[in-house]
């Protein structure tokens, strides 16, 4: 598989199964599943919520989670078929989320990932993150969770 033939673009309802199916089977794996069907499509239903998709012709490779705030974004999922990664996939859906959360006027953008992905942690310093502490148990009281934040601008100061 090559990376340049995956493109970007939004989910569709019909990008639900596959996007929990991953989610299980990359993210969550021994844990309970968090990231059904269901809770995907509210996901995607949700206004303040961008669900991005990487897909070639044969099916979806990756996708990301991004919830919106006032002046932070929450990455809350990100995940690529183990075939696709460190071949850019990754760096492409979290690169379009960032630019968008920078036109936003997002202040910075957070995330937690468990703490025994070492291949997860490399990714995000590669892409700026900066690591902000850790949480134990975070995942069904089994997995530390490092937490980490990209700052895209200085807070606003108030008056």
């Amino acid at each position: 598989m090559v990376a340049h033939a995956v493109t970007l673009r939004l989910a569709r309802a019909d990008d639900v199964q596959a996007l929990a199916a991953m989610s299980r089977d990359l993210i969550e794996a021994g844990l309970g599943w968090r990231y059904s069907p269901q809770r995907m499509h509210r996901l995607m239903a949700d206004r303040d919520t961008v669900v991005l998709v990487a897909c070639d012709t044969a099916a979806v490779q990756g996708f990301a989670v991004m919830q919106f705030g006032d002046q932070r974004a929450h990455l809350v999922l990100l995940c690529v078929q183990p075939g696709l990664r460190r071949a850019g996939v990754g760096r492409r859906l979290l690169h379009w989320l960032l630019q968008s959360a920078d036109v936003a006027g997002i202040e910075s953008v957070h995330l937690e990932l468990r703490a025994d992905n070492d291949a997860a942690l490399a990714f995000y310093r590669r892409m700026a993150f900066t690591e902000t502490g850790q949480v134990p148990g975070y995942y069904g009281g089994q997995i530390a969770a490092r937490r980490m934040v990209r700052r895209l601008r200085q807070a606003a100061s108030s008056p």
